[in-house]
């Protein structure tokens, strides 16, 4: 076990069945609320059978990031360390915390673009962007506990509103989603990426895994995890299949808050107008954690202050927030953190052959 594992307070850590909560929580964000249309532009209505495919290959990438972790003993800075050397691990281990910070400004401007289009249009987003970061500095300043309460309190805040969506496949044709497979497996194999797109934020163990008080037991956790997560997009998937056609999937950007549209409870004219403000409690924990992991690697790395790099990121996010100013340019930074998210993914496979393959021959090398 690494120092770093054992210097760690016992009070500092978190439940092995909590893993669950921070798994999901992390890949059910703003995604979830618009990723109909991108998966069905390949696959069609063929595309929820990309969703069961992409789900089970999170769970080939999250075995292989449990058998680094457990090889290693230690987090990414760790595991760099160890397979790639002091500076070249250390450069390594930055490109993660970018990357880490990229997923929280992705979520934080894509989430206030939503509430533009569908509550405060005339919204400043700098003031969106300064009060939410001040929320989110509070809560990581708390420490991984607090984010993981966040998380814990946003997965049972949220998870009504999905059930809710369930309510409009009354008015949709369920026929919509039969097997029909009229599309070729490149097509399916391409929806597929966009599928895993929306589950960004896995890798995160990488970073929380230290702080796991039973890591062997957290694996089922997290593995059932990334399952319901599977499941909730697939049911989504479905709905909003059954309920709009190819056309107009096209053109829905939003599918899940269109669906909230329809949702008639008789108190409230717009249901979406609740499904938004309720889904802050969604989305908070899924940029603190990102933004935890982002400023914790550099504290590592360089024995720099958290806080320190934690009011740097903040400082980046908010300019950052301030110039990424239209649709156009929120739909390229999307893009661009898929593109760096699918490079995630394949580094995960290439990482951790380069991992049992050093430990392997260092092992024979002791024999």
């Amino acid at each position: 076990m690494s120092k770093q594992v054992s210097s760690i307070p016992e009070n500092l850590l978190i439940s092995s069945s909590m893993v669950f909560f921070l798994i999901h929580s992390m890949q059910v964000g703003v995604g979830i609320l618009g990723f109909e249309k991108y998966i069905a532009s390949e696959a069609g209505y063929d595309a929820w059978i990309s969703i069961i495919i992409g789900g089970a290959g999170l769970h080939l990438l999250l075995w292989m990031i449990y058998r680094i972790l457990h090889k290693t003993g230690g987090d990414i800075v760790t595991v760099h360390s160890e397979a790639f050397g002091k500076y070249v691990g250390g450069f390594l281990s930055i490109l993660f915390s970018l990357y880490c910070l990229l997923l929280s400004f992705t979520v934080l401007r894509t989430f206030i673009e939503v509430v533009q289009t569908w509550v405060f249009p005339k919204l400043p987003v700098w003031l969106f962007a300064a009060v939410f970061l001040l929320i989110i500095y509070y809560y990581i300043e708390g420490g991984l506990r607090v984010i993981t309460g966040a998380a814990f309190m946003g997965v049972w805040i949220g998870l009504p509103l999905l059930l809710f969506k369930i309510i409009p496949i009354r008015y949709g044709n369920v026929e919509n989603v039969y097997p029909s497979i009229d599309h070729t497996w490149v097509e399916l194999l391409a929806s597929t990426k966009f599928t895993l797109l929306s589950f960004l934020g896995i890798g995160l163990l990488f970073v929380y895994y230290p702080f796991i008080k039973k890591k062997s037991e957290s694996k089922k956790w997290a593995h059932f995890g990334v399952f319901y997560t599977t499941l909730i997009y697939l049911v989504t998937a479905i709905v909003a299949f059954s309920y709009f056609n190819e056309e107009q999937l096209k053109h829905t950007t939003w599918g899940t808050v269109t669906l909230w549209k329809i949702i008639d409870v008789g108190f409230v004219a717009r249901f979406e107008y609740i499904g938004i403000a309720l889904w802050v409690f969604v989305v908070i924990p899924n940029i603190c954690l990102a933004l935890w992991a982002a400023s914790s690697i550099p504290k590592r790395v360089f024995s720099v202050r958290e806080r320190h790099v934690l009011w740097l990121y903040c400082t980046i996010l908010l300019t950052a927030a301030i110039l990424v100013d239209d649709r156009a340019s929120i739909n390229r930074l999307n893009t661009f953190t898929g593109e760096i998210g699918f490079c995630f993914f394949v580094y995960v496979p290439v990482l951790f052959i380069w991992t049992m393959c050093r430990r392997k021959g260092g092992n024979e090398h002791e024999s």
